[in-house]
């Protein structure tokens, strides 16, 4: 009997992470945005990992309206597979009358009007084996993305070796010289509310390329986190009721 009501409560938490309280599936719009540098440490692509780790969080069940944002093999901007997201040259600049690798995913985002923006990277030159949670300073939804990138890190951590460093806002790296445009503070471009018009924005350095390397190029170890991504997200939107 008991084992009877396990597989009926199991098929219950699964049924309700994919449909809505009126059997519709969730019209939640989801954007990822996997870090696109590929000059990250020797023998080593950010880029490779942060896209496989994305692609396992989007194949995991239960599936919203999920897009990916990438500007990898995009001649028409420039900084297509290089590039920081602190950097004005390397986001916000036009040259040679093109827009950055970071302004074409953004734009590509936006049109997809999401509710939740994730952005996945890994840090590096760090020597420490861990995850980090970025938030934007000082727009209305600063505290309930704090709440978010710190459930998402959790969940990561709790699933790897990778120490949970908690959550920063992106005016505090002190590297970037790319500014917000409403608080003239430091920022990340791609959660900058002027840039980005999803509500809640949440960026990830997942691991450290070169102390977390085993992990981070390993096949099981990126599924793994993609995984807790997935899972974790969706129990997030159950408890917003987001639909």
């Amino acid at each position: 009997m008991k084992k009877i009501i396990f597989i009926l409560s199991t098929f219950i938490f699964l049924f309700s992470q994919s449909f809505g309280d009126n059997g519709m599936k969730r019209k939640i719009i989801v954007v990822w945005q996997p870090s696109h540098q590929t000059d990250t440490g020797k023998d080593f692509s950010e880029a490779e990992t942060c896209n496989a780790i994305v692609e396992a969080a989007m194949k995991m069940k239960p599936h919203f309206k999920e897009y990916k944002v990438w500007s990898i093999g995009n001649e028409n901007v420039h900084h297509s597979n290089v590039g920081s997201n602190t950097k004005i040259e390397h986001t916000s600049e036009i040259i040679g009358g093109k827009i950055s690798g970071y302004a074409y995913e953004l734009q590509e985002a936006n049109k997809k009007h999401p509710q939740v923006f994730i952005a996945v990277h890994n840090n590096g030159g760090t020597k420490r084996n861990a995850v980090w949670g970025y938030v934007h300073y000082g727009d209305s939804y600063e505290s309930e993305n704090r709440i978010l990138a710190a459930r998402l890190i959790k969940a990561i951590s709790s699933v790897t070796n990778l120490e949970n460093r908690g959550v920063l806002l992106d005016s505090t790296t002190g590297r970037n010289d790319y500014r917000c445009q409403s608080t003239n503070k430091l920022s990340f471009y791609s959660l900058d509310e002027n840039i980005n018009s999803a509500p809640y924005r949440v960026l990830l350095e997942i691991g450290d390329n070169a102390v977390s390397r085993e992990l981070l190029i390993s096949d099981e170890g990126r599924k793994k986190i993609g995984e807790a991504l997935k899972l974790e997200l969706n129990a997030w939107m159950i408890e917003k009721k987001m639909e």
